[in-house]
């Protein structure tokens, strides 16, 4: 029953994506969801919002702008902040549709997007209800662990060149998502991300690319979603957390929960990081998902 959606930003960008409208019982209740890092909608969103809708709650999947069926450019750039902004404009947008409660508001992400769901909620008070996936709470620290010390020496070299080059007017640096041959440079560095990535289906990856300018990574290294967490109280917060998560790392994620407030959940998953998506670990996770945006927006 879905349909294509498009709605432009607060800067005329326009964002494209799908709403599943609510299922039998519906009453208004929308739930605003988007991907991870240089990620699209069909990696496994359209499962999410499926089992949401199914329990009478509209859903809206969209890209994020540079990446997907989204405009925006430069193509490939994934800037945290812009994809938070957006996340409020996408709040706007079905808070104006005749079909959507505004009081009652979802947000849900996974991975990158998991950690702008934490600043959105902290931000902005028209969201009811937060549900964060296997999120990214800090960008330094991952960054860290991913990489070699002397290698992180040399990217922020590389972000200095591609600093000036751009000033210059040159093209934006670019670099892969996960290596296509055993050594090569990547952004996500860990087996599971290249599995995820080169092994879906092709329906699934038909709008993905395997690179993202190199000013994202700049940023991811800069992103610190994690401290805003404390302030998201009032509003009700469920984290997803994998236990063999070794790209967002489950003590990370543990570690930020602490800092939460009521009223909070934490829900822990087997397996790793990508594993969230399908599975034992869907099966598991999205009927508390769904059961926490039913008790808190309906």
């Amino acid at each position: 029953m879905r349909e294509n959606v498009e709605f432009k930003t607060e800067d005329g960008v326009t964002l494209r994506g799908w709403w599943y409208p609510g299922g039998a019982g519906g009453n208004g209740a929308t739930v605003v969801m988007a991907h991870g890092f240089s990620a699209t909608k069909e990696m496994y969103l359209d499962d999410f919002a499926a089992f949401f809708s199914e329990a009478g709650l509209n859903v809206l999947v969209y890209d994020h702008r540079n990446l997907g069926e989204s405009d925006g450019q430069p193509r490939q750039e994934v800037d945290p902040w812009q994809q938070v902004r957006d996340y409020r404009d996408a709040i706007t947008w079905v808070g104006d549709r005749d079909d959507v409660d505004a009081e009652r508001i979802g947000i849900w992400g996974s991975s990158y997007s998991g950690g702008h769901v934490l600043m959105v909620a902290a931000l902005d008070r028209r969201v009811k209800c937060v549900v964060s996936q296997v999120p990214l709470v800090s960008g330094g620290t991952s960054a860290s662990r991913l990489v070699r010390s002397d290698a992180l020496v040399a990217m922020r070299g590389m972000f200095d060149e591609d600093r000036r080059a751009r000033l210059a007017g040159g093209a934006p640096g670019m670099l892969p998502v996960v290596a296509e041959n055993e050594g090569d440079p990547a952004v996500l560095p860990t087996e599971d991300s290249t599995d995820f990535f080169l092994n879906l289906d092709p329906a699934r990856k038909a709008n993905w690319r395997n690179e993202v300018t190199l000013r994202s990574v700049e940023m991811f290294t800069e992103y610190e979603p994690g401290d805003y967490v404390a302030r998201i109280c009032p509003t009700p917060l469920l984290i997803a957390a994998a236990r063999d998560d070794v790209l967002t790392a489950f003590d990370l994620t543990a570690a930020v929960y602490e800092k939460a407030l009521h009223p909070k959940k934490l829900v822990v998953l087997p397996g790793g990081h990508f594993e969230a998506y399908t599975g034992e670990a869907f099966a598991i996770s999205a009927p508390q998902q769904r059961d926490w945006f039913l008790t808190h927006l309906t």
